[in-house]
C-alpha cells in the first residue's frame, strides 16, 4: 500500500521544509548541537509531524545527503556532453562538481566534520562510492578508445574525485582565493593531464590561482 506521505504535494513541501531548515542549522551549529525542536521551530512545523516523515534526526541527516548528491549527479550529467569522449565527459563532471561545491559550501563543510562521526560514516561513504562508481565507468571507457593508459581504473577514480575534493577545499578555506569558474577550468586541466598527459586547453590561458 502506498505511503500518502510521499505523494500529497503539501507532504512533500513540508518534508522539504524540515530539510531545508535542518541543513541551515547544521551548518551553522553543527549536527551534534541542533535538536529536532530547533529544526520544528525554524520549519514552522509541528513536532509531531517531524516523526511523520523522519524517525529520528539521524534519518533526517541521511536523507539530507542523498538529497544533496542527487542534485550534484544532476549538475554533473547536465555538464556531461552525451557526444563528447569518456575524458572530455570526466573533465566537465569535475569541473561542475568544483561549482557545486562551491554553490554549497557551508554544506560540504559541514561533511568535512561530520565525517568523523561514525553514526554517519555509512551514509557518506555511500555517496562517495557512487561517485567513483560514475568516474569508473567513464575511465573504463576512456580505456577501451584508448585515451587513458592501461592501469585500475578505480586508481585513477580517486585521483579525479581527489583532485575535486582538495581544490575545492583548499578554495572553501581560503587558500586559493580566485573566481570559482577559473578553478573549475584548472581542476579539469590538472583531471586531463592526469589521465592523458596531456591538456585540454593551457593552464596560463586560465590565469594561476593567487595563494591566501
Amino acid at each position: 500500500m502506498a505511503d500518502p506521505r510521499q505523494h500529497t504535494e503539501q507532504g512533500n513541501e513540508r518534508k522539504q521544509q524540515l530539510l531545508r531548515a535542518a541543513e541551515q542549522l547544521f551548518t551553522e551549529r553543527g549536527y551534534g548541537a541542533t535538536r529536532i525542536s530547533d529544526i520544528c521551530a525554524a520549519a514552522g512545523v509541528a513536532k509531531g509531524l517531524f516523526y511523520w516523515y523522519f524517525p529520528t534526526k539521524e534519518t533526517l541527516f541521511a536523507e539530507l545527503v542523498r538529497t544533496m548528491r542527487l542534485h550534484l549527479r544532476r549538475a554533473q550529467a547536465a555538464a556531461m556532453h552525451p557526444a563528447a569522449d569518456p575524458v572530455v565527459r570526466i573533465r566537465q563532471g569535475a569541473e561542475a562538481s568544483v561549482r557545486f561545491m562551491a554553490e554549497h559550501q557551508s554544506y560540504f563543510a559541514l561533511l568535512d566534520v561530520e565525517r568523523t562521526d561514525h553514526a554517519m560514516a555509512d551514509v557518506l561513504k555511500e555517496g562517495s562510492d557512487v561517485y567513483a562508481l560514475d568516474v569508473r565507468r567513464l575511465v573504463e571507457l576512456a580505456q577501451a578508445d584508448g585515451l587513458v593508459a592501461d592501469g585500475d581504473p578505480a586508481f585513477y577514480a580517486v585521483g579525479v574525485m581527489g583532485a575535486v575534493s582538495s581544490f575545492s577545499n583548499a578554495h572553501r578555506m581560503g587558500r586559493l582565493q580566485m573566481p570559482i569558474d577559473g578553478l573549475a577550468a584548472l581542476v579539469g586541466d590538472w583531471v586531463t593531464q592526469a589521465l592523458t598527459g596531456r591538456s585540454a586547453s593551457p593552464a596560463s590561458d586560465r590565469g594561476a590561482p593567487s595563494h591566501g
